[in-house]
């Protein structure tokens, strides 16, 4: 029983993953785009003088639009600018690495959270928070370690703005490990490993909230016999999804700053030693706001990336029919 719970999350954490890593491709291009250090230069050709000490004294999240205003890069036209130089494939650099790597990722994610649980319930007080921060932690873990290569090259990738010859995923490789060894494929790691309490706050605030939104459900429903059972599959969807979007985006933005450190540990150089050396030097060079660029574009991804995902992932879990809702 135990093995059909396990590959019955196994499945479910894979397509959830898989459908809300294709639909937002784009949007994680142009977040990565925004917070690594120096992109913004090289998306506007011939910059100004001006431009660059702007850039230099404010971030490149800072630029000039008018004269003496200054603003920050929209989304919108990032992608504009992506498309304009290196064509509709430009939105989609990255995916052949988030498609490798979101399957097994999210499937580990899941399967252990989901066996986590199981076993802390035994042993502790049963869905309390801190069982649903433990098992979350464990689970981030587990998936941070098994598939930082995959992300790393995934990053480099997205940060490749050639556009005439893209960079390949074994040409990647091949840079990474001439330069870095094997070591150079966890570069970024330990920013994972702090980004696990985002995943932690996350599945904390999502099962309070699931909880919550289910035993209202009851109550409201209990009396009514008139609501057909396709119906109410709709309805648990929707509120799925509506308690994935809610605590992923209060979980992102709380523990935003790990992200910025991470894609600036894993680009090319050696100016980003360490977590928390590169949290400095950003703080330093970029001010407060440097900590959170991209943080609009991580919001407008991670909202429905994360409301596919998990909803997704209680619908695979639903029509195989054999464990309740992430037991």
């Amino acid at each position: 029983m135990a093995s059909d719970k396990s590959i019955v999350h196994l499945i479910a954490g894979g397509i959830g993953g898989t459908a809300g890593a294709v639909l937002t491709c784009p949007l994680e291009v142009v977040k990565t785009r925004l917070q690594s250090s120096g992109s913004t230069l090289r998306f506007i050709p011939q910059c100004s003088p001006y431009m660059q000490t702007c850039v230099r004294t404010f971030g490149t999240s800072a630029i000039p639009l008018n004269g003496n205003e200054r603003g920050s890069i929209s989304l919108l036209r990032c992608m504009k600018i992506i498309l304009h130089k290196e064509g509709y494939r430009g939105l989609f650099k990255g995916l052949g690495p988030n498609l490798v790597g979101v399957a097994p990722s999210r499937a580990i994610y899941f399967v252990t959270y989901a066996q986590s649980k199981l076993y802390l319930n035994k042993v502790l007080t049963p869905d309390t928070p801190l069982v649903h921060m433990t098992a979350a932690g464990a689970a981030g873990f587990s998936a941070c370690t098994c598939t930082n290569p995959i992300w790393l090259i995934k990053t480099r990738l997205q940060l490749d703005q050639s556009h005439n010859s893209f960079m390949t995923i074994r040409q990647c490789i091949s840079d990474v490990y001439k330069n870095h060894g094997l070591k150079g494929f966890y570069k970024g790691i330990t920013a994972s490993y702090f980004g696990i309490s985002e995943t932690m706050i996350h599945f904390v605030i999502y099962e309070a909230l699931k909880a919550k939104l289910m035993e209202s459900d009851r109550k409201k429903y209990a009396n009514n016999t008139d609501c057909s059972e396709a119906e109410t599959k709709i309805r648990h969807f929707l509120k799925y999804m509506l308690a994935g979007a809610t605590s992923k985006t209060c979980a992102s933005t709380l523990t935003y700053p790990h992200e910025v450190a991470r894609t600036r540990l894993r680009e090319e150089g050696n100016k980003y030693r360490s977590f928390v050396q590169t949290l400095r030097t950003v703080y330093i060079e970029e001010g407060y706001m440097g900590l959170y660029r991209g943080l609009g574009t991580q919001m407008v991804r991670q909202i429905p990336n994360t409301a596919i995902m998990m909803a997704t992932y209680e619908a695979v879990i639903y029509f195989f029919g054999r464990v309740g809702h992430a037991d």
